[in-house]
Formats: C-alpha cells, sequence, structure tokens
C-alpha cells in the first residue's frame, strides 16, 4: 500500500496577504510566528525584508501549530459570497500568480478531508452521509492529482485559464469551466473544486470517524478512478458529465431517478417532458423541506438558500436586458426571448438562444447560461421561463424563470444523500445510488 499522499490547495489570491502563525513555524532556517504581511514586487515575494520567488513556512509542530489567512474569500461567483479569517493547519506557502500573491496550504490527503467534509456540510451529519462524502471527495482529489501527475510526465499542462471554449462565433458561444486546471498547485479551495476552509469550520469525532471508516476509500469504474462530482440538488433526476465540462462520456455519471425508483423518470431532453417537471415537484430524495435533514447538509451561509428543488426568479425586461449585457459582455439591447436549445438529462439547458432587439446568440453550456442570468450563479438551468405583459413589437415587460435544483446535478446529490442517510442507507449504498456501476476499493493504508 502506498503512503498518504499529500496536497497543495490554494486559498487566496491578492496583491498582499496578511496572515498569523499560532506556534513556531520553520522558514528559510529561522523560526516565525506572531502576524505577519506579504506583498508582491516585481512578481517577487516580498516579507520582511526579504524578496524570493516563493517562500514556504512549515510548522515545527504540525499537531499543535496553525496559521491563520486574513479576509479569505468564499462563495467566489455565488449568490452568498463573503469574506472570512480561515485557520489551516499543515504549511504554508506563498507564490505570485498574475502579479498577485497566491497563498498555498500543503497538508495531507486525510487532513484535507477533515475539512472538507466539515466546509461542505455540516459537521453533524449523518455518520453514512459522511463516510459517502469522505469517498467521493477522496476520489475526485486524488484523480485531479493523477492528471497532474499525467500531464508533468507527458510535459503536457493546460494553460491556468480555466474557461474552455467548444465553439465561439458570432452565433454560438459554448463555454464551460474546468476543475482540473489549477497550474501551481493541486486544487482550490472553494466551489470550483472543493469548499475547503481548514479548521474554520468546527469539525466533530463523527468527522473523524467517517474518515477512519473510509480511510484510503475510493470509487473505481473499470480501474480508473472516478471524477467524483457532486452538488447540493439534483432536482429529481442527475445530470450527465458532457453536457456540463468537456464533451466526455462517463459510464458512472449517468440519468437516474433520485429516488429508490431510480429508473422512473421521464426523457428531460424533451421540452414537454422537461416542462412539465419542472413545473411540478415529483418525489424524490431531494425533494425535502425536512430542516433537521436540511441542517446537516447545508452550513449557515447555504441554509439563506430555502427554495432549492424548485424555485422562480423574476426580472423585467430593463433588469434582464442590463443583466445579460454586464454578465456576457455582449449588448442585446431589449430582450424579445430565452428560448431553449438543447436540455440534459435533469431537464438542465446546456444550450439556450438569447433573442435580442440587436443580436441573437446560442450560448452555453449550463454553467455560463447561470452566470448569464444572475448577479452570481443562478441556481440552475433547469429552468423554464414565462414571459408576461408582451408588446406589439414581441417584447416582454416582465420574464419569470421557474427552475429546478441547485448545482450542475451531475453525480451526488448532497440532499438527496442527506435523506438517504435519514432513511437507514448505508454509505456503499448511497455511492452507488449515485455512481452507478461503481466499484469501492481502497487505495493506501
Amino acid at each position: 500500500m502506498k503512503d498518504v499522499p499529500q496536497v497543495k490547495v490554494g486559498i487566496m489570491n491578492e496583491p498582499q496577504i496578511h496572515f498569523e502563525f499560532h506556534g513556531d513555524y520553520r522558514v528559510n532556517g529561522h523560526l516565525v510566528n506572531g502576524a505577519h504581511v506579504a506583498t508582491v514586487a516585481a512578481d517577487m515575494v516580498q516579507w520582511q525584508g526579504l524578496t524570493a520567488a516563493e517562500m514556504s513556512f512549515e510548522p515545527v509542530d504540525a499537531d499543535a501549530a496553525s496559521f491563520t489567512l486574513k479576509d479569505v474569500t468564499i462563495g467566489v461567483s455565488f449568490h452568498w459570497r463573503r469574506k472570512e479569517n480561515q485557520t489551516f493547519k499543515g504549511a504554508l506557502k506563498l507564490i505570485v500568480e498574475n502579479h498577485r500573491l497566491t497563498a498555498v496550504n500543503v497538508l495531507s490527503v486525510e487532513d484535507y478531508l477533515l475539512s472538507v467534509i466539515s466546509s461542505e456540510m455540516s459537521a453533524n451529519a449523518s455518520l453514512e452521509l459522511l463516510k459517502a462524502h469522505a469517498v467521493i471527495s477522496r476520489s475526485w482529489l486524488l484523480a485531479q492529482i493523477a492528471k497532474k501527475t499525467d500531464h508533468a510526465a507527458a510535459d503536457v499542462f493546460p494553460d491556468n485559464d480555466p474557461l474552455k471554449s467548444a465553439v465561439d462565433s458570432d452565433d454560438e458561444l459554448i463555454k464551460w469551466w474546468d476543475r482540473d486546471d489549477h497550474v501551481n498547485f493541486d486544487v482550490c479551495a472553494d466551489d470550483h473544486c472543493q469548499r475547503y476552509q481548514g479548521i474554520t469550520r468546527a469539525t466533530t469525532e463523527k468527522v473523524a470517524e467517517a474518515i477512519r471508516a473510509t480511510w484510503g476509500e475510493v470509487l473505481m469504474y473499470s480501474g480508473e478512478l472516478c471524477d467524483a462530482r457532486f452538488s447540493k440538488s439534483c432536482g429529481g433526476v442527475f445530470e450527465e458529465f458532457e453536457n456540463c465540462w468537456e464533451p466526455q462520456h462517463h459510464h458512472y455519471l449517468v440519468a437516474r431517478r433520485d429516488s429508490e425508483d431510480e429508473m422512473n423518470f421521464p426523457d428531460l431532453t424533451r421540452e414537454s417532458d422537461a416542462e412539465e417537471w419542472i413545473l411540478t415537484a415529483p418525489k424524490a430524495f431531494c425533494n425535502t423541506r425536512d430542516r433537521e435533514i436540511l441542517s446537516q447538509v447545508l452550513n449557515d451561509y447555504d441554509q439563506e438558500t430555502t427554495d432549492f428543488y424548485r424555485w422562480t426568479v423574476e426580472y423585467t425586461q430593463e433588469q434582464l436586458a442590463d443583466l445579460i449585457r454586464r454578465r456576457t459582455g455582449v449588448d442585446y439591447g431589449r430582450i424579445r426571448d430565452l428560448q431553449p436549445v438543447a436540455r440534459g438529462t435533469s431537464g438542465r439547458l446546456y444550450k439556450l438562444k438569447i433573442v435580442g432587439e440587436k443580436r441573437t446568440r446560442v450560448i452555453g453550456k449550463e454553467l455560463a447560461i447561470r452566470y448569464a442570468l444572475s448577479e452570481s450563479a443562478l441556481y440552475s438551468s433547469a429552468f423554464v421561463v414565462e414571459r408576461h405583459e408582451v408588446d406589439a413589437d414581441g417584447y416582454p415587460a416582465k420574464f419569470v424563470l421557474r427552475g429546478a435544483g441547485w448545482g450542475h446535478g451531475v453525480g451526488l446529490c448532497q440532499i438527496g444523500a442527506a435523506v438517504m442517510g435519514a432513511k437507514g442507507y448505508d454509505y456503499k449504498k448511497i455511492l452507488l445510488h449515485y455512481f452507478v456501476g461503481a466499484g469501492i476499493e481502497k487505495q493506501y493504508e
């Protein structure tokens, strides 16, 4: 068996970074503690009169020492975005990216998972849900590290821009954001990768028990690590990978109903079926308003979102036209219509036609659509459009979006999995419900 691997997590990227050591740390043979500030000049790290391409601060006592980063942004591009101070175990590494400082936390994968599980959901979730999340978080992380190893061996690296475009023309812009494009560290600390907030979120013995019980366990399919995606609420049916990211089909990420009757669901790629599904609230594991269950999977700021299985957003003509212009950088003029072009297996749109006074264009994939239609990110791209008070020229005074689910809907549905845990399903049954045909294997002791 292999040793427990290390992970490098990018925490924040700012012109200067304020940090504080709790306990002794070693840098360049010297011991330091207390409060500090680092800046960047001429693309070099500057700290206490020293200048270097990068600086690493290693804890003298890894079990007892920690460090705090001030004003870390969480919820990047999401409706609950905010700043908070965060505290971490492990080493602190400062590097320069895009003429700004990046703080990187270096620690073991299993220590990282202690935080991820407590950051992604409540540390008081059911034990089986915590075990399931430990396995998918570990699987996804090790898959990303393996990709970087493969890139290094082949001397091939992705660029440092996570935006990928498949089609870019006057008539159509199809793009997506990958989670494996960080060059100088393995993963970032926000929802773009996996939400990681160090030891800021209080962990519990139950989280530690979930880590111990699944130590080294990962999801595998045909001898490969699974790209174990997850989101808050699928909305009733799982989405397929290729409708959100690159055109690659994963046989373990396929359409199923989020219920005990997995194969009983309509063809949501058909507009009529999708509309009926979204405008009703069919039975599903994630169709719950049980506050006790929801509190297991939603942290305080997530609980600010009360409607997620089915939701409604309204815009006036002026609001929508201005929003789309600012969010896409394209002036469509007045908006005549938002027309569905292509839907995935969960009913999520991955192609949407914006019909405007000045131009018409198809946009996608799902996250590009969500960004275009919200100041942060629309809950999901599974929605139907209502046009109200249409004038003689065909322009509505108001648009109403009625939607389903929260997030991309691929892989594990966190709220659905919480309900399964409450119903008595063990973590293996939860995992194999969402990752169809996968197996669970141990990678290290």
